[in-house]
């Protein structure tokens, strides 16, 4: 508790998050003391304010590492770059698609470069062609960002990932699988409960 703050009651909460109600501040901190702990201030606009009974040291090291958790869940979105050749391979053609998706489903843009050289200048709708398919390839991953630009020999586009694609498509399988464990769930036919009778037996 800050000292300089004159504070005539604050509401207190135990160590294990049980409410021990309304006092004064100097009571408050003697019973943190009694139990060897620190009272820490956790709501200070309230009124009164909310003060907890705890281990200030534990309690700094979990916040320390609850952020340091959640740095490492939360991806910085990068720009990435694929390059095509106008006349790619088919297998060559699905490695990079399957690589594009994978940078999109993670967060990540992508800028698509079609690399002309010599002579396939005269040919850039055999650049066009690709840009177009990887549209239709994409759909459900990612969204064109930017329309193809021709940049010298480089014609280039941007994508982005299409999150609420993304996210629909997350949620499909969990939806699936609640679905599947209902039906399995689900009681067997009643017949069988005919066999089990006496007439059932007899007849």
């Amino acid at each position: 508790m800050n000292e300089r703050i004159r504070i005539s009651q604050v509401r207190v909460i135990g160590p294990g998050g049980e409410q021990l109600g309304i006092m004064a501040p100097q009571d408050a901190v003697r019973l943190a003391r009694e139990q060897g702990l620190d009272l820490v201030e956790v709501a200070p606009t309230t009124n009164p304010p909310v003060c907890r009974i705890l281990d200030f040291n534990k309690f700094k090291y979990e916040q320390a590492k609850q952020e340091r958790e959640s740095k490492k869940k939360h991806h910085v979105a990068r720009l990435k770059e694929i390059k095509f050749k106008p006349h790619i391979g088919a297998h060559d053609y699905q490695v990079k698609l399957q690589q594009l998706k994978r940078f999109l489903t993670r967060g990540d843009k992508v800028k698509v470069t079609v690399v002309f050289r010599g002579r396939e200048l005269s040919h850039l709708e055999l650049g066009q062609r690709i840009l177009n398919r990887l549209v239709t390839d994409l759909t459900g991953v990612g969204t064109v960002e930017r329309n193809p630009l021709l940049e010298g020999r480089f014609m280039t586009v941007i994508y982005s990932p299409d999150h609420t694609a993304l996210k629909r498509a997350k949620r499909q399988p969990q939806s699936q699988a609640r679905a599947s464990t209902a039906v399995s769930q689900q009681p067997g036919p009643a017949a069988s409960t005919v066999l089990d009778s006496p007439k059932a037996v007899k007849d």
